[in-house]
């Protein structure tokens, strides 16, 4: 009795068993559509923040005013390959990591 049992599943699982081979692409509709999903509400505008953010990087000279990501305003005063010297007060001046402007001020922002 039980080898009659495992001989119809073997025989059921090899032919298909009268489920079709179209079964298997119907369940994978759902996770298609998820991927998808998650391409286009997560992954693709991540990207085009990452790119927008590399071209503000690139278009800071000398002169312009920023914000850091840890909140400091100031203005630029040097720029090297990899970091930015910032004037912060009158008399005080960091150099920070490029990656870390978060944004150019506005002329009317002070």
């Amino acid at each position: 009795m039980h080898r009659e049992l495992v001989s119809i599943a073997w025989a059921q699982s090899v032919t298909g068993g009268g489920s079709g081979g179209g079964n298997m692409l119907v369940s994978l509709i759902p996770f298609l559509l998820i991927f998808v999903l998650f391409y286009f509400l997560l992954i693709l505008p991540q990207q085009k923040r990452q790119k927008k953010a590399k071209e503000m990087l690139e278009a800071i000279k000398k002169g312009d005013k920023v914000v850091t990501a840890s909140g400091f305003w100031g203005t630029v005063t040097n720029l090297g390959k990899e970091t930015v010297t910032l004037q912060i007060a009158d008399n005080t001046k960091v150099k920070i990591q490029k990656e870390f402007i978060a944004r150019i001020r506005g002329d009317e922002e002070d």
